[in-house]
């Protein structure tokens, strides 16, 4: 039977938190076991885990490849059309302006 681990066990071999191990579980993002409402975690999930979040790094054909398109050639300007008349906007009068909440009597 495999020895089952804790999330505080797991986040210490991480170096993260607790939460940040009960959180991805829950969301289903990591592998886990479920033993009641309690997540549970294998030396099989561990692995894993480890494998699905380790970042490697790219080839080098790959970052050279990218790296020649880099020389960009500025984009041609339109040439500018003259200036279209427009007439100013102005601001409604406020509504407390136009209705005299208290103008009457009863």
């Amino acid at each position: 039977m495999p020895r089952l681990y804790v999330p505080e066990e797991v986040a210490a071999v991480l170096g993260c938190s607790a939460w940040w191990v009960k959180d991805r579980a829950r969301r289903r993002l990591i592998p886990f076991t479920r033993v009641g409402r309690a997540y549970r975690f294998t030396g099989e999930h561990l692995a894993e885990i480890i494998r699905m979040n380790e970042a490697r790094p790219a080839l080098p054909q790959q970052r050279a490849a990218k790296a020649a398109p880099a020389a960009k050639t500025a984009a041609p300007q339109p040439p500018s059309s003259p200036p279209v008349p427009t007439s100013r906007l102005r601001a409604r009068p406020p509504r407390r302006a136009r209705q005299s909440q208290f103008g009457t009597a009863a």
